[in-house]
This record gives C-alpha cells, sequence and structure tokens, in this order.
C-alpha cells in the first residue's frame, strides 16, 4: 500500500458480521443456562469477548453464563461481571479428566456455545450433558451441533476482511443476540492498585507509563525488531515516561534486548514476572501501548487503553485489536500476509518496513489527541 502506513480499524463499519439464519431458542432448552467454550489463546479470548457481552443479554434473568475457559486465565473472567463462573480445564491439549466433566455436568446447562473450532470440545460438552450446542462447522464435529455456521475460507495469500471478532458475533447475531453497540463488557479489576506490590503500584501511578509488547508467541516473523522497540521507548523516556516491557517468560530475553543500555529505573522488563492480574494492571493505567500482534495488544485494547499496533506476516483485518483508539501500522508486501513463523526470504521486509520514525509520530499522534489520562510530550 502506498503513502502513510497508518490504519484506523472500525470492525462494525469496516468488516460487518456475517449473517446466518435465525435460531429459535426455546425456554425447555435453557436449564440453569449457558456454557461457552471460550479460546485458548488470550488475544482471541479478548477478540470473543464483544459476543460474550451480547449473550449474556440474551439469557433468561433466572439462568447463568459460564465460561469454559483454559488453566491460567481465571483472572480475566472473574473481572467480568458478566460471567456467573467459570469452569476451568485441567488441561487442553490432552482431553478432558473426570473432574472437568463433574463440574460441567453439575451446574446443569441446556445450552452450549463453542467460540473455538474442536471437535474434542464439542463431544466432551455433550457428554457433560450440555445438549443444545452451538458452534463453527469445524473439524467434522457438526453432527455434534444442533446448529453448525459455516464461514468463508480465507482467500489465500489476501486479507480475509472478516475479524474474528465478527465471527463470533454472527454466531451470537443468530442465537438471537442484541446488535454489538461498540462497547465492550466492563472489567472490574481485582486487586486493586493500591493493592498491588510497591514496585506495581509505583509503575502505574506514574503520568507517563508505556507499555510496550515486543515479543509474539506466533513465531520470529511477526515481531518487530527489538532495536525498533528500543528507540521508540529511548524516546518515550527522553520525553519525561518511563516504559514497561510484558509478556511471557519465554519473551524475556526479547525485553532484555529492548532495555539494553537505557535507564533501568525508567525502562523494565517485566516478561514473565507479572501475575495476570498485574499485567492488567499496568496496560489500564498506562498513557498508550506499543505492541505487536499479540495478547497484550489485544487486551490494552480492551481496557480501554490507546496504543499502536505493528503487524507484518498476520492479517490485521482479522485480528486487529478491537479498541477505538488503536492505529495500526502495515504495508502490503506481495507476499503478505503469508502467517510463516518464520520469513521464507529471511527478510521480513512486511513488518521492517515499519520505521521507529512512524511509530513515534503516531504515538505523538495520540498525544496530540489529548485522550483521557494522556499528557502532550514534553
Amino acid at each position: 500500500m502506498g503513502g502513510r502506513p497508518v490504519h484506523l480499524l472500525d470492525i462494525r463499519r469496516d468488516f460487518p458480521s456475517p449473517q446466518f439464519k435465525k435460531v429459535v431458542l426455546k425456554p425447555d432448552m435453557w436449564r440453569n443456562g449457558m456454557a461457552v467454550r471460550m479460546p485458548n489463546h488470550l488475544g482471541d479470548a479478548v477478540m470473543a469477548l464483544p459476543a460474550l457481552g451480547q449473550l449474556r443479554k440474551m439469557i433468561p434473568g433466572d439462568c447463568a453464563l459460564y465460561c469454559i475457559i483454559p488453566p491460567g486465565q481465571q483472572t480475566l473472567y472473574r473481572a467480568l461481571p458478566i460471567v456467573s463462573g467459570v469452569v476451568t480445564l485441567t488441561r487442553i491439549h490432552s482431553g478432558w479428566c473426570r473432574e472437568d466433566f463433574v463440574n460441567l455436568h453439575r451446574l446443569r446447562l441446556g445450552v452450549g456455545v463453542l467460540f473455538n473450532n474442536s471437535f474434542r470440545d464439542a463431544l466432551s460438552m455433550r457428554l457433560a450433558g450440555v445438549s443444545n450446542l452451538y458452534g463453527a462447522s469445524a473439524r467434522f464435529r457438526s453432527f455434534l451441533l444442533r446448529k453448525a455456521f459455516r464461514f468463508p475460507a480465507r482467500p489465500d495469500g489476501e486479507p480475509a476482511n472478516i475479524h474474528h471478532a465478527n465471527r463470533y458475533l454472527a454466531i451470537a447475531s443468530a442465537l438471537g443476540a442484541p446488535e454489538w453497540d461498540g462497547r465492550l463488557p466492563e472489567f472490574r479489576l481485582s486487586p486493586a492498585a493500591d493493592e498491588l506490590t510497591p514496585e506495581i503500584a509505583a509503575l502505574c501511578e506514574h503520568p507517563k507509563l508505556l507499555t510496550v509488547a515486543s515479543g509474539a508467541a506466533y513465531g520470529a516473523a511477526k515481531r518487530w525488531p527489538s532495536e525498533n522497540f528500543r528507540e521508540v521507548v529511548a524516546h518515550w523516556v527522553e520525553s519525561g515516561g518511563i516504559a514497561v516491557i510484558l509478556g511471557s517468560e519465554s519473551e524475556r530475553g526479547i525485553g532484555d534486548e529492548v532495555v539494553a543500555g537505557l535507564d533501568p529505573h525508567k525502562a523494565v522488563n517485566l516478561s514473565g514476572g507479572t501475575t495476570l492480574a498485574e499485567l492488567m494492571q499496568l496496560l489500564r493505567h498506562s498513557a498508550m501501548t506499543v505492541a505487536n500482534d499479540s495478547g497484550v495488544m489485544h487486551l490494552s485494547a480492551a481496557l480501554g487503553r490507546p496504543g499502536i499496533a505493528i503487524f507484518g506476516p498476520t492479517d490485521f483485518t482479522a485480528t486487529g485489536p478491537i479498541g477505538a483508539n488503536w492505529r495500526l501500522l502495515y504495508e502490503k508486501q506481495p507476499c503478505s500476509p503469508c502467517f510463516r513463523r518464520e520469513c521464507a526470504k529471511g527478510t521480513q521486509k512486511c513488518i521492517r518496513s515499519i520505521t521507529p520514525e512512524m511509530v513515534i509520530a503516531e504515538m505523538q499522534e495520540i498525544l496530540n489527541c489529548r485522550c483521557p489520562g494522556l499528557r502532550p510530550a514534553e
């Protein structure tokens, strides 16, 4: 794409949800409520939150909404008042254990929605007593579902132009949920910011906190170079701010590269060093986030913070952040989006075409908008 490679994403306007024939859910189908099998990956789970919120609005008042989730994400769902409770799977890659079946069966939930494509999860939910299942047609599981929704295949080498959030919303709409108004479910974070460790609390209190997600679990091809992140962080610190690098333990080395040579009191690598609750508080209190296409990017957007997302081999039309105040930097190349974990040409041209100067310019644009919680660069 020629010109300035900035994209402002409005998933309701730019990528309308597919339309399916409406399903009638009869009163006797609900029993005690609905079970929703949420996606395993954090980013995918966040993209499913608009649909989860709409499902809550359609559930009868005396029924509950339970989420079936992978280990380690309890904090996310317990921060959502719309969720009645969770069924945390013991493991996610080798089948449900007996305790998982028992925990779901005893809730006596009559309606189930699958926001993943797993055959095993569809079968397990049926065996646990959730008899009215709905989800995407995938992996030969349609015979287990009362209604399976078929989505168009992604065109090879081209953007999908169907955002993942809209796929989930299309299923919710078909089940009778109201049209999404663009608002995300409310988060009530616990513990409160003043109950955090002194180190984390001090970071949250800084008026110019920049949160940075320099890693990307999917692979090296979608990671913007560490030296580019370091240049952005150095500019922010020189302007009177502080920066925190966030990510998983496996991304700690990447974070070390970003903060190398910078003032350790102003550029801190906390990759692998925070709980999910601490991560959410840091994002909630940050002035903005700069990130690769990652779970941290999605979570920051869902928590209402502005930011800049850098895309390369992945597809921003499918997995761009769903927050309103985000700018996406992406320059289309003949070979992108390729979705490779490693660049086949070894050049990473798609993501390396985005420069630190481009990111810094967009950061300044966000600051100039004087969005709530932001201060102009000094």
